[in-house]
């Protein structure tokens, strides 16, 4: 099996349609790539579709078949699955597709501003212990924000309904467009190519009885990232993306800030945990690492 991956990032190497930024390339720096995908890869000015975690390459690659006036790029870190569709995308000669080996938090550094028309996330890690990892949560949505067209759509496709539901709740915090949002979508009754595109994955997942869950939504004309949720020693909950909307939600607008609410850290060193306001002591968290049932 050793043998077989070493093999296979060696063809990765001379894939034409692969392209692996080494580090220095995209930490802090722009890549050479950055803006100029449809002039230097794919040679046009058609819109390019990107998926986040393409794993093996099949959705990316069927997708490039579906939409020959597209372009198509797989995102993954993991080089050994992405050679499949790398290589299936070579031998059936298809120009509209390509695969970038990095990690999804460097986008930043490979595409300009309104690069991206669409993105797709599809049958990714639900990551329920590392909210910061969640491919759709708050972190990287505003990082898309950065590198999407203006009402670009977002696909999310999984299997894993803590991670569908999570995301339901982030929109409709956010009050995103939502164009589509069903948990079980082959059984929905919509219709749509993309229904034809099933990943080795997924069709286990089916015969087992699995529901698919898929939402189809934009981050609209504005998602402020800064939206706090702040508990107080009574089990009040509040939302607030400014210290003057938390006075006002807790009833004392005109009430000023006694101090900062401080506790230790596991260094033993002080942070700011939140605010104490006319008698409440209000802890803030971010709502995305908080359980969407709260």
């Amino acid at each position: 099996m050793a043998k077989k991956k070493l093999a296979r990032f060696a063809e990765m190497e001379v894939l034409p349609n692969v392209f692996q930024p080494k580090h220095e390339e995209v930490f802090r720096t722009d890549y050479p790539l950055k803006g100029k995908w449809n002039e230097e890869v794919f040679h046009n000015d058609h819109p390019i579709i990107l998926e986040i975690g393409c794993g093996k390459g099949e959705y990316t690659v069927e997708l490039g078949k579906l939409y020959p006036e597209k372009n198509f790029i797989g995102l993954d870190i993991k080089g050994a699955r992405m050679w499949k569709g790398a290589k299936t995308a070579v031998e059936d000669g298809m120009n509209n597709v390509a695969f970038l080996r990095m990690y999804a938090e460097m986008l930043e550094s490979v595409f300009a501003p309104g690069e991206i028309a669409e993105l797709w996330i599809t049958f990714p890690d639900p990551q329920m212990a590392k909210a910061r990892k969640r491919l759709s949560g708050t972190r990287f949505l505003s990082l898309y924000r950065k590198i999407l067209a203006p009402q670009a759509v977002i696909h999310l496709k999984t299997d894993s309904l803590f991670l569908y539901r999570y995301t339901s709740a982030l929109i409709e915090l956010n009050h995103l467009p939502v164009e589509v949002r069903t948990e079980d979508l082959y059984g929905c009754g919509w219709e749509d190519k993309i229904l034809s595109i099933k990943t080795f994955y997924e069709k286990q997942w089916l015969s087992r009885g699995k529901q698919i869950k898929y939402l189809r939504f934009s981050l609209g004309e504005d998602m402020n990232g800064t939206l706090m949720l702040y508990l107080d020693q009574y089990g009040n909950h509040f939302y607030a993306r400014t210290v003057r909307e938390l006075r006002e939600k807790v009833g004392s607008s005109g009430s000023r800030i006694a101090k900062m609410y401080v506790e230790n850290g596991a260094d033993g060193e002080p942070r700011h945990v939140g605010y104490v306001i006319a008698g409440h002591w209000l802890k803030m968290f971010a709502p995305i690492e908080l359980p969407v049932n709260l």
